[in-house]
């Protein structure tokens, strides 16, 4: 019998996604920010069919427990708000071939991704296999309205900073680019 045991966590996140050509450039530019170096992990993204939302099984090398991420987000090419459900589980194997047996696979994203902090704003600097190279910017935020426009302009204000173009925004997730 499968016995999953984990930790949950629902929250409200303002994100943006961009293509960019050198992650090196960005990583330069992070450093003139003094940004705190979380680290650099290897992810495998599985994401599943599902009648909305997308859901992903994430697992990242050496790391015994899996993440199962369901998630809610408009396809917008601008800093827009997303609902996040995660939950994670110990026995990733049995876990994932479980799934396996009951979704079907929409699509595996392999990435490598640095992950950065920097006044309440993650960033990730990723080189995702067969797409190339992209930058995200995460900031958790209260569902209050407000709150979530000023977490908008805080994600703006840092595009300008590290010029990064509006046009460079991409609307979809990995699993859809793949």
């Amino acid at each position: 019998m499968l016995r999953l045991r984990g930790d949950k966590s629902e929250h409200s996140l303002v994100e943006l996604k961009a293509r960019v050509k050198d992650l090196n450039s960005f990583g330069k530019r992070l450093a003139k920010l003094k940004v705190k170096c979380i680290g650099s992990f290897r992810q495998k993204d599985t994401y599943f069919e599902v009648p909305r939302g997308r859901l992903k099984l994430r697992q990242i090398d050496g790391d015994e427990k899996v993440q199962l991420i369901y998630y809610e987000r408009d396809n917008v090419a601008k800093p827009s708000k997303s609902n996040v459900f995660i939950i994670s589980l110990r026995d990733a194997e049995s876990f994932k071939t479980m799934l396996e047996k009951i979704l079907q696979v929409k699509a595996v994203v392999d990435k490598t991704r640095e992950i950065y902090r920097y006044e309440g704003t993650q960033i990730h600097l990723d080189n995702v296999k067969g797409l190339g190279t992209f930058i995200e910017f995460e900031r958790k935020t209260p569902k209050d309205s407000d709150l979530v426009r000023e977490s908008r302009g805080v994600l703006e204000r840092l595009m300008k900073t590290l010029s990064i173009e509006p046009q460079s925004l991409e609307k979809l997730s990995y699993s859809d680019l793949v």
